[in-house]
């Protein structure tokens, strides 16, 4: 007779049940990306439930992100994908299709009743050996910055031709490049400020050196000034409220709340004494500024810019670089931003204010993104932050590169095949799985395309066993392509954490043997 120990609410399933259902959970996640996967990707519509806002993506994360799941082996791929976009910004997709299919293959070798401890030991040896042999094929053109920059242009371009600004993805490989190497090897994209404005098309965007700031300069106040000095506050600004230490206040006449307002206005007008004192021309403030304070600047014939909210203000003072001040008493200790000038452009249908000459004018800049609806300018957004993540990783810590179009994949399948034929014992059985987990993503590459998978697969199979190992899907022509003379490049440190990601969660659902659901809360009779 079974005892009972856990509480009767409580859920567990054993063995093989549990193993099937994480397996069923990962496969049917990467079932459900796996045609976003390549230049010929689909996309998804997200909609909200709450608010009903609509997303149209084919950015891994973001779909991983939107979706609420209940089962914990699909929790965990889309914890490495979460991870694959924190650590190198793109091959989202590419992290979670691998993975499923690793579990793909590994299922079927449960299935043979072969262990899970075997099945990891063989993964485990196939991927160090998959490894191994892309270190080997990697590339540093890093001393030769004509072949550098041609490298960081081809991994924005392949990045881009995945996403919705494939079209003109040589526009915007260029303008990504541009922009991160003016960062001059600083992994830090706060320096590159995307401002999205609807209207015009993809290719009205354009990279603007200098800063741009979403907001309107005051109305009295100059619209251009040039050599700023800048001060960046969060102070309040406001006078229409009587605020004596938050006290309600109760006046016999309005005589005595004439002298209210007058001792607030005189407490207003040394505040704007002390921050006129520090000799600065544009006072930029993220909480608001009333009439009265703005009227005072505006007659010193200082620029007011209000409610830069948080995020503008810490950029601000980044690239100026100035200190946001909350207090104005020391003017000596205040370090004031500077810029050569400070003006007022049109963008489409709305006014912003242009930061140009910054002291970090080598590394901030501004890329404005159009786009004729809200959905395609988010997505192109997100297309952008994925390039600019790789080549900004590229450009500072791994400048390795390798072969894109499944011919890395390829590669390594290869390797871990010449690799089976050296193993002994079941272990080796793993290692061929894992080598066809690999073949998979060309075929799904092709697949998405709608070419024959089976044909190009076994055609780039041959090829790589004939020594071309260059070769991999030219996808607009429907055949096997060299990728080195089509620039199909993609950056060593993307490729390898996918490999790594991938195998690490596939290894940590194989273990599962056991899964234990706690008793749901009760709610407390009220």
């Amino acid at each position: 007779m079974s005892m009972q120990i856990f509480n009767e609410l409580a859920t567990e399933e054993k063995a093989e049940n549990a193993r099937l259902s994480s397996f069923v959970g990962a496969l049917a996640l990467g079932d459900l990306v796996k045609s976003t996967l390549g230049p010929k990707g689909m996309n998804k519509i997200l909609q909200s439930a709450s608010t009903g806002d609509i997303n149209v993506t084919n950015d891994g994360a973001t779909i991983l992100k939107a979706i609420q799941l209940d089962n914990a082996a699909a929790k965990i791929l889309v914890n490495i994908s979460k991870v694959q976009d924190d650590e190198v910004g793109d091959g989202t997709t590419s992290v979670c299709v691998l993975a499923a299919e690793v579990l793909r293959e590994a299922e079927k070798l449960i299935a043979m009743k072969i262990h899970p401890q075997t099945i990891i030991e063989g993964f485990r040896l196939a991927s160090a050996e998959a490894l191994k042999a892309l270190e080997k094929a990697a590339v540093n053109n890093v001393s030769d910055p004509v072949a550098f920059r041609k490298d960081l242009f081809n991994i924005a371009r392949t990045t881009l031709s995945s996403k919705v600004l494939s079209q003109d993805k040589d526009y915007f490989a260029d303008l990504a490049v541009d922009a991160v190497l003016r960062l001059k090897g600083s992994t830090d994209l706060d320096h590159i400020q995307i401002i999205k404005k609807v209207g015009g098309k993809l290719t009205d965007s354009y990279l603007e050196e200098g800063f741009i700031l979403d907001k309107v300069i005051a109305v009295n106040s100059p619209k251009r000034i040039e050599n700023a000095k800048i001060l960046v506050a969060n102070t309040s600004m406001d006078t229409d409220k009587i605020k004596v230490f938050g006290a309600r206040v109760t006046a016999d006449g309005t005589g005595k709340l004439a002298e209210f307002e007058r001792a607030e206005k005189e407490k207003m007008l040394s505040k704007v004494n002390a921050i006129a004192s520090h000799g600065i021309n544009v006072f930029v403030n993220r909480q608001l500024v009333y009439n009265y304070p703005e009227s005072l600047l505006a007659e010193r014939g200082i620029m007011v810019i209000e409610h830069a909210d948080f995020d503008g203000v810490e950029r601000l003072s980044l690239v100026t670089g100035g200190e946001i001040v909350s207090t104005f008493d020391n003017p000596d200790k205040v370090k004031l931003g500077f810029a050569e000038v400070v003006e007022e452009v049109m963008i489409g249908e709305d006014k912003l204010i242009k930061f140009s000459g910054l002291p970090s004018s080598g590394s901030a800049c501004t890329v404005v993104l159009r786009g004729s609806t809200n959905q395609i300018v988010d997505e192109a957004e997100r297309s952008l932050h994925d390039a600019l993540s790789v080549l900004s990783q590229t450009a500072s810590t791994e400048s390795r590169t390798v072969l894109g179009g499944g011919c890395s994949e390829m590669l390594m399948a290869c390797a871990v095949d010449s690799l089976t034929r050296k193993t002994t014992g079941k272990k080796s059985v793993a290692v061929e799985a894992f080598a066809r987990a690999l073949r998979m993503i060309p075929a799904i590459l092709a697949g998405n395309a709608g070419y024959d998978t089976t044909e190009l697969v076994a055609e780039l199979r041959a090829a790589h066993f004939e020594g071309k190992d260059d070769a991999g899907l030219d996808m607009f022509e429907g055949r096997i392509g060299s990728m080195r003379e089509l620039g199909v490049t993609e950056s060593y440190k993307l490729k390898r954490q996918v490999v790594l990601s991938a195998t690490e969660a596939a290894e940590m659902i194989i273990r599962v043997d056991d899964i234990l659901r706690a008793a749901p809360r009760r709610r407390e009779a009220v």
